[in-house]
Protein backbone atom coordinates (compact mmCIF):
# COMPACT_ATOMS: atom_id res chain seq x y z
CA UNK A 1 0.00 0.00 0.00
CA UNK A 2 1.07 3.62 -0.44
CA UNK A 3 2.23 4.91 2.94
CA UNK A 4 0.12 7.44 4.82
CA UNK A 5 -2.94 7.42 2.54
CA UNK A 6 -5.18 5.62 5.03
CA UNK A 7 -4.00 8.02 7.73
CA UNK A 8 -4.88 10.97 5.51
CA UNK A 9 -8.32 9.45 4.95
CA UNK A 10 -8.78 9.12 8.70
CA UNK A 11 -7.94 12.78 9.27
CA UNK A 12 -10.26 13.87 6.47
CA UNK A 13 -13.28 11.90 7.68
CA UNK A 14 -12.77 13.06 11.27
CA UNK A 15 -12.69 16.69 10.11
CA UNK A 16 -16.02 16.17 8.36
CA UNK A 17 -17.63 14.38 11.30
CA UNK A 18 -16.47 16.92 13.88
CA UNK A 19 -17.81 19.75 11.74
CA UNK A 20 -21.19 18.02 11.48
CA UNK A 21 -21.23 17.54 15.25
CA UNK A 22 -21.51 21.29 15.69
CA UNK A 23 -17.88 22.37 15.44
CA UNK A 24 -18.22 23.84 11.95
CA UNK A 25 -16.94 27.24 13.12
CA UNK A 26 -13.80 25.65 14.60
CA UNK A 27 -13.11 22.65 12.38
CA UNK A 28 -12.72 22.97 8.58
CA UNK A 29 -15.03 20.14 7.63
CA UNK A 30 -15.30 21.41 4.05
CA UNK A 31 -11.55 20.98 3.73
CA UNK A 32 -11.93 17.33 4.74
CA UNK A 33 -14.03 16.80 1.61
CA UNK A 34 -11.40 18.59 -0.48
CA UNK A 35 -8.75 16.22 0.89
CA UNK A 36 -10.90 13.23 -0.10
CA UNK A 37 -11.22 14.67 -3.60
CA UNK A 38 -7.48 15.24 -3.98
CA UNK A 39 -6.71 11.78 -2.65
CA UNK A 40 -9.14 10.13 -5.06
CA UNK A 41 -7.60 11.91 -8.01
CA UNK A 42 -4.09 11.01 -6.94
CA UNK A 43 -4.79 7.34 -6.30
CA UNK A 44 -6.96 6.69 -9.34
CA UNK A 45 -4.45 8.38 -11.63
CA UNK A 46 -1.60 6.41 -10.09
CA UNK A 47 -3.42 3.14 -10.73
CA UNK A 48 -4.34 4.12 -14.29
CA UNK A 49 -0.76 5.18 -14.93
CA UNK A 50 0.61 1.86 -13.71
CA UNK A 51 -1.86 -0.10 -15.82
CA UNK A 52 -1.15 1.96 -18.93
CA UNK A 53 2.62 1.65 -18.46
CA UNK A 54 2.38 -2.12 -17.94
CA UNK A 55 -0.20 -2.95 -20.60
CA UNK A 56 0.04 -0.10 -23.08
CA UNK A 57 -3.56 0.88 -22.44
CA UNK A 58 -6.48 0.94 -20.01
CA UNK A 59 -9.15 -1.73 -19.57
CA UNK A 60 -12.26 0.40 -19.19
CA UNK A 61 -14.34 -2.65 -18.32
CA UNK A 62 -12.08 -3.52 -15.44
CA UNK A 63 -11.87 0.06 -14.23
CA UNK A 64 -15.63 0.60 -14.11
CA UNK A 65 -16.15 -2.83 -12.58
CA UNK A 66 -13.70 -2.09 -9.78
CA UNK A 67 -15.25 1.31 -9.11
CA UNK A 68 -18.79 -0.07 -9.11
CA UNK A 69 -17.96 -2.83 -6.66
CA UNK A 70 -16.08 -0.40 -4.46
CA UNK A 71 -18.57 2.46 -4.36
CA UNK A 72 -22.08 1.22 -5.06
CA UNK A 73 -22.84 -1.59 -2.55
CA UNK A 74 -22.19 0.47 0.61
CA UNK A 75 -23.80 3.51 -0.96
CA UNK A 76 -27.05 1.79 -1.88
CA UNK A 77 -27.13 -0.06 1.45
CA UNK A 78 -26.90 3.19 3.43
CA UNK A 79 -29.27 5.07 1.13
CA UNK A 80 -31.84 2.27 1.27
CA UNK A 81 -31.57 2.04 5.05
CA UNK A 82 -32.02 5.80 5.51
CA UNK A 83 -35.03 5.81 3.19
CA UNK A 84 -36.58 2.84 5.00
CA UNK A 85 -36.08 4.46 8.41
CA UNK A 86 -37.63 7.67 7.12
CA UNK A 87 -40.66 5.87 5.69
CA UNK A 88 -41.08 4.04 8.99
CA UNK A 89 -41.12 7.35 10.86
CA UNK A 90 -37.91 6.63 12.75
CA UNK A 91 -36.22 9.69 11.22
CA UNK A 92 -38.85 12.42 11.45
CA UNK A 93 -39.82 14.93 10.19
CA UNK A 94 -38.37 14.32 6.72
CA UNK A 95 -40.75 14.08 3.79
CA UNK A 96 -39.40 11.96 0.97
CA UNK A 97 -39.83 12.84 -2.69
CA UNK A 98 -39.42 10.04 -5.22
CA UNK A 99 -37.61 12.31 -7.67
CA UNK A 100 -35.09 13.28 -5.00
CA UNK A 101 -34.32 9.67 -4.07
CA UNK A 102 -34.13 8.71 -7.73
CA UNK A 103 -31.60 11.44 -8.45
CA UNK A 104 -29.55 10.35 -5.47
CA UNK A 105 -29.56 6.79 -6.82
CA UNK A 106 -28.21 7.93 -10.19
CA UNK A 107 -25.56 10.25 -8.67
CA UNK A 108 -27.17 13.61 -9.25
CA UNK A 109 -27.50 14.64 -5.60
CA UNK A 110 -25.26 17.67 -6.07
CA UNK A 111 -27.31 19.20 -8.88
CA UNK A 112 -30.53 18.36 -7.06
CA UNK A 113 -29.23 20.36 -4.09
CA UNK A 114 -28.42 23.29 -6.39
CA UNK A 115 -32.02 23.29 -7.66
CA UNK A 116 -34.00 22.34 -4.57
CA UNK A 117 -31.86 22.87 -1.47
CA UNK A 118 -30.20 20.61 1.08
CA UNK A 119 -33.24 19.27 2.90
CA UNK A 120 -36.05 18.96 0.36
CA UNK A 121 -37.25 15.43 -0.33
CA UNK A 122 -34.18 13.47 0.84
CA UNK A 123 -33.80 11.08 3.77
CA UNK A 124 -32.01 12.83 6.66
CA UNK A 125 -28.25 12.83 6.30
CA UNK A 126 -28.18 11.58 2.72
CA UNK A 127 -27.48 15.06 1.38
CA UNK A 128 -23.84 14.12 1.89
CA UNK A 129 -24.13 12.09 -1.30
CA UNK A 130 -23.40 15.29 -3.19
CA UNK A 131 -19.68 14.58 -2.91
CA UNK A 132 -20.15 11.00 -4.13
CA UNK A 133 -21.89 12.44 -7.17
CA UNK A 134 -18.83 14.58 -7.94
CA UNK A 135 -16.55 11.56 -7.60
CA UNK A 136 -18.82 9.33 -9.68
CA UNK A 137 -18.82 11.89 -12.47
CA UNK A 138 -15.03 11.95 -12.26
CA UNK A 139 -14.83 8.14 -12.40
CA UNK A 140 -17.15 8.08 -15.40
CA UNK A 141 -15.14 10.44 -17.60
CA UNK A 142 -11.56 10.56 -16.32
CA UNK A 143 -10.26 7.27 -17.78
CA UNK A 144 -11.24 8.56 -21.22
CA UNK A 145 -9.63 11.93 -20.49
CA UNK A 146 -6.47 10.27 -19.20
CA UNK A 147 -6.03 8.11 -22.31
CA UNK A 148 -6.63 11.14 -24.53
CA UNK A 149 -4.15 13.27 -22.58
CA UNK A 150 -1.49 10.56 -22.81
CA UNK A 151 -1.93 10.36 -26.58
CA UNK A 152 -1.86 14.10 -27.06
CA UNK A 153 0.87 14.82 -24.51
CA UNK A 154 3.38 11.93 -24.25
CA UNK A 155 5.56 13.43 -21.50
CA UNK A 156 4.46 13.47 -17.89
CA UNK A 157 5.22 17.19 -17.67
CA UNK A 158 2.93 18.02 -20.57
CA UNK A 159 0.22 15.76 -19.13
CA UNK A 160 0.41 17.63 -15.82
CA UNK A 161 0.24 20.98 -17.62
CA UNK A 162 -2.81 19.81 -19.54
CA UNK A 163 -4.61 18.86 -16.34
CA UNK A 164 -3.53 22.11 -14.67
CA UNK A 165 -5.02 23.99 -17.63
CA UNK A 166 -8.36 22.32 -16.92
CA UNK A 167 -8.03 23.33 -13.25
CA UNK A 168 -7.40 26.90 -14.38
CA UNK A 169 -10.48 26.79 -16.60
CA UNK A 170 -12.59 25.59 -13.66
CA UNK A 171 -11.30 28.51 -11.55
CA UNK A 172 -12.22 30.96 -14.32
CA UNK A 173 -15.69 29.37 -14.53
CA UNK A 174 -16.18 29.80 -10.77
CA UNK A 175 -15.10 33.43 -10.99
CA UNK A 176 -17.58 34.04 -13.81
CA UNK A 177 -20.40 32.36 -11.94
CA UNK A 178 -19.79 34.34 -8.75
CA UNK A 179 -18.81 37.77 -10.07
CA UNK A 180 -20.83 37.90 -13.30
CA UNK A 181 -23.87 35.74 -12.53
CA UNK A 182 -24.13 36.04 -8.72
CA UNK A 183 -24.15 32.28 -8.25
CA UNK A 184 -25.02 31.03 -4.80
CA UNK A 185 -22.46 29.46 -2.49
CA UNK A 186 -24.10 26.05 -2.91
CA UNK A 187 -23.72 26.30 -6.69
CA UNK A 188 -19.94 26.54 -6.54
CA UNK A 189 -19.57 24.26 -3.53
CA UNK A 190 -21.36 21.12 -4.69
CA UNK A 191 -21.56 21.16 -8.50
CA UNK A 192 -19.21 18.90 -10.41
CA UNK A 193 -18.29 21.57 -12.96
CA UNK A 194 -17.07 23.87 -10.17
CA UNK A 195 -15.43 21.32 -7.86
CA UNK A 196 -13.80 18.85 -10.24
CA UNK A 197 -10.49 20.72 -9.99
CA UNK A 198 -10.15 19.56 -6.38
CA UNK A 199 -9.88 16.02 -7.80
CA UNK A 200 -7.81 17.01 -10.81
CA UNK A 201 -5.09 18.55 -8.64
CA UNK A 202 -4.58 15.06 -7.22
CA UNK A 203 -4.45 13.74 -10.80
CA UNK A 204 -1.65 16.19 -11.55
CA UNK A 205 0.40 14.73 -8.71
CA UNK A 206 -0.39 11.27 -10.04
CA UNK A 207 1.16 11.98 -13.45
CA UNK A 208 4.10 14.22 -12.51
CA UNK A 209 6.32 14.11 -9.44
CA UNK A 210 4.36 11.19 -8.03
CA UNK A 211 6.02 10.41 -4.67
CA UNK A 212 5.19 6.70 -5.01
CA UNK A 213 6.55 6.34 -8.55
CA UNK A 214 8.95 9.14 -9.44
CA UNK A 215 12.27 10.42 -8.19
CA UNK A 216 12.61 14.06 -7.20
CA UNK A 217 15.23 16.69 -7.81
CA UNK A 218 14.02 18.62 -4.78
CA UNK A 219 16.01 17.85 -1.65
CA UNK A 220 14.46 16.17 1.34
CA UNK A 221 15.26 19.24 3.42
CA UNK A 222 13.42 21.51 0.97
CA UNK A 223 10.33 19.31 1.00
CA UNK A 224 10.20 19.10 4.78
CA UNK A 225 11.30 22.55 5.87
CA UNK A 226 10.32 24.84 3.01
CA UNK A 227 7.58 23.48 0.75
CA UNK A 228 5.54 21.74 3.45
CA UNK A 229 5.47 24.83 5.72
CA UNK A 230 4.53 26.99 2.73
CA UNK A 231 1.68 24.62 1.96
CA UNK A 232 0.47 24.73 5.56
CA UNK A 233 0.60 28.53 5.58
CA UNK A 234 -1.47 28.60 2.39
CA UNK A 235 -4.04 26.30 3.99
CA UNK A 236 -4.24 28.48 7.09
CA UNK A 237 -4.79 31.54 4.91
CA UNK A 238 -7.58 29.72 3.08
CA UNK A 239 -9.25 29.00 6.43
CA UNK A 240 -8.89 32.51 7.83
CA UNK A 241 -10.12 34.57 4.88
CA UNK A 242 -13.85 34.87 5.49
CA UNK A 243 -14.82 36.84 2.41
CA UNK A 244 -17.59 34.77 0.84
CA UNK A 245 -16.54 35.39 -2.75
CA UNK A 246 -13.01 34.27 -1.94
CA UNK A 247 -14.40 31.13 -0.32
CA UNK A 248 -16.56 30.38 -3.35
CA UNK A 249 -13.80 30.80 -5.91
CA UNK A 250 -10.08 31.02 -5.12
CA UNK A 251 -10.13 29.06 -1.88
CA UNK A 252 -10.51 25.69 -3.62
CA UNK A 253 -7.57 26.44 -5.92
CA UNK A 254 -5.31 27.51 -3.05
CA UNK A 255 -6.18 24.40 -1.06
CA UNK A 256 -5.60 22.12 -4.04
CA UNK A 257 -2.14 23.57 -4.65
CA UNK A 258 -1.29 23.54 -0.94
CA UNK A 259 -2.00 19.81 -0.72
CA UNK A 260 0.84 18.94 -3.10
CA UNK A 261 3.70 19.20 -0.55
CA UNK A 262 1.59 17.63 2.19
CA UNK A 263 0.94 14.53 0.10
CA UNK A 264 4.50 14.34 -1.18
CA UNK A 265 6.00 14.49 2.30
CA UNK A 266 3.40 12.11 3.76
CA UNK A 267 4.00 9.48 1.06
CA UNK A 268 7.73 9.94 0.51
CA UNK A 269 8.75 10.33 4.17
CA UNK A 270 6.14 8.36 6.17
CA UNK A 271 8.45 7.75 9.13
CA UNK A 272 9.35 11.42 9.57
CA UNK A 273 7.97 13.38 12.52
CA UNK A 274 4.21 14.00 12.38
CA UNK A 275 3.82 11.82 9.30
CA UNK A 276 4.53 8.81 11.48
CA UNK A 277 1.19 9.39 13.21
CA UNK A 278 -0.64 8.82 9.92
CA UNK A 279 0.70 5.28 9.79
CA UNK A 280 -0.24 4.15 13.28
CA UNK A 281 -2.47 1.08 13.08
CA UNK A 282 -5.55 2.60 14.78
CA UNK A 283 -5.33 5.69 12.57
CA UNK A 284 -4.85 3.64 9.42
CA UNK A 285 -7.81 1.41 10.34
CA UNK A 286 -10.09 4.43 10.63
CA UNK A 287 -8.91 5.32 7.15
CA UNK A 288 -9.79 1.85 5.88
CA UNK A 289 -13.40 2.18 7.07
CA UNK A 290 -13.62 5.92 6.33
CA UNK A 291 -15.89 5.48 3.31
CA UNK A 292 -18.64 3.84 5.33
CA UNK A 293 -18.08 6.30 8.17
CA UNK A 294 -18.55 9.15 5.74
CA UNK A 295 -21.76 7.67 4.35
CA UNK A 296 -23.51 6.94 7.63
CA UNK A 297 -22.44 9.59 10.11
CA UNK A 298 -24.88 12.41 9.14
CA UNK A 299 -27.89 10.11 9.48
CA UNK A 300 -26.62 8.79 12.82
CA UNK A 301 -26.07 12.32 14.13
CA UNK A 302 -29.53 13.39 12.98
CA UNK A 303 -31.14 10.30 14.50
CA UNK A 304 -29.48 10.80 17.89
CA UNK A 305 -30.51 14.45 17.89
CA UNK A 306 -34.12 13.40 17.28
CA UNK A 307 -34.20 10.44 19.66
CA UNK A 308 -32.29 11.88 22.62
CA UNK A 309 -32.09 15.09 24.56
CA UNK A 310 -28.37 14.76 25.11
CA UNK A 311 -26.00 17.67 25.23
CA UNK A 312 -23.35 18.11 22.58
CA UNK A 313 -20.51 16.18 24.24
CA UNK A 314 -22.32 12.91 25.08
CA UNK A 315 -24.17 13.07 21.78
CA UNK A 316 -20.89 13.51 19.90
CA UNK A 317 -19.24 10.62 21.72
CA UNK A 318 -22.23 8.35 21.08
CA UNK A 319 -22.44 9.38 17.42
CA UNK A 320 -18.74 8.74 16.83
CA UNK A 321 -18.86 5.37 18.61
CA UNK A 322 -21.97 4.26 16.71
CA UNK A 323 -20.47 5.46 13.43
CA UNK A 324 -17.32 3.43 14.04
CA UNK A 325 -19.31 0.33 15.01
CA UNK A 326 -21.69 0.38 12.04
CA UNK A 327 -18.87 1.24 9.64
CA UNK A 328 -16.90 -1.79 10.85
CA UNK A 329 -19.95 -4.00 10.29
CA UNK A 330 -20.40 -2.64 6.75
CA UNK A 331 -16.70 -3.10 6.06
CA UNK A 332 -16.73 -6.75 7.18
CA UNK A 333 -20.11 -7.67 5.70
CA UNK A 334 -20.06 -5.65 2.46
CA UNK A 335 -16.81 -3.91 1.56
CA UNK A 336 -14.41 -6.79 2.17
CA UNK A 337 -16.48 -9.38 0.25
CA UNK A 338 -16.85 -6.92 -2.62
CA UNK A 339 -13.09 -6.40 -2.63
CA UNK A 340 -12.57 -10.14 -3.00
CA UNK A 341 -15.22 -10.29 -5.74
CA UNK A 342 -13.68 -7.52 -7.80
CA UNK A 343 -10.33 -9.27 -7.59
CA UNK A 344 -11.86 -12.42 -9.03
CA UNK A 345 -13.80 -10.61 -11.74
CA UNK A 346 -11.14 -8.16 -12.82
CA UNK A 347 -8.16 -9.45 -14.76
CA UNK A 348 -6.35 -6.14 -14.19
CA UNK A 349 -6.64 -6.08 -10.41
CA UNK A 350 -4.81 -9.34 -9.61
CA UNK A 351 -2.07 -8.75 -12.17
CA UNK A 352 -1.37 -5.20 -11.02
CA UNK A 353 -1.28 -6.21 -7.36
CA UNK A 354 1.14 -8.99 -8.20
CA UNK A 355 3.67 -7.29 -10.44
CA UNK A 356 3.03 -3.57 -10.67
CA UNK A 357 4.85 -2.38 -7.60
CA UNK A 358 6.00 1.19 -8.15
CA UNK A 359 9.61 1.93 -8.87
CA UNK A 360 10.29 4.06 -5.81
CA UNK A 361 13.13 6.56 -5.70
CA UNK A 362 15.90 6.00 -3.17
CA UNK A 363 14.46 8.58 -0.81
CA UNK A 364 10.94 7.17 -0.90
CA UNK A 365 9.33 4.65 1.37
CA UNK A 366 9.90 0.93 0.74
CA UNK A 367 7.99 -0.36 -2.24
CA UNK A 368 4.70 -2.12 -1.73
CA UNK A 369 1.91 -3.01 -4.16
CA UNK A 370 -0.20 0.06 -4.79
CA UNK A 371 -3.40 -1.89 -5.29
CA UNK A 372 -3.57 -2.62 -1.58
CA UNK A 373 -4.30 1.05 -1.11
CA UNK A 374 -6.98 0.88 -3.79
CA UNK A 375 -9.03 -1.44 -1.59
CA UNK A 376 -9.77 1.50 0.68
CA UNK A 377 -10.11 4.15 -2.00
CA UNK A 378 -13.32 6.13 -1.52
Amino acid sequence: MIPSLDGIRACAVLLVILAHLGLRDRVPGNFGVTVFFFLSGYLITTLLRIEHDRRGGISFRDFYLRRALRILPPMYLVLGSAVALTLAGALPPAELRPDAVAQQAIHLTNYYIVRSGWWEGMAPGTWIYWSLAVEEHFYLFFPLVYVAVRRWAPSSRSQALSLLAICGAVLVWRLLLVFAFDATKDRTYVATDTRIDSILFGCVLGVFGNPALDSTRVSERAWKWLLLPLGLVALIVSFLVFDQRFQETVRYTIQGLALFPLFVVAVRYPSWGPMRLLNLRPVAFVGVISYSMYLIHPTIIYGLQQWTGWHALPLGIAALALTLLIAMVIYVAVERPCARLRKRLSRTGPQVSRDAAPVAPPTAAPREPITAAARSAP
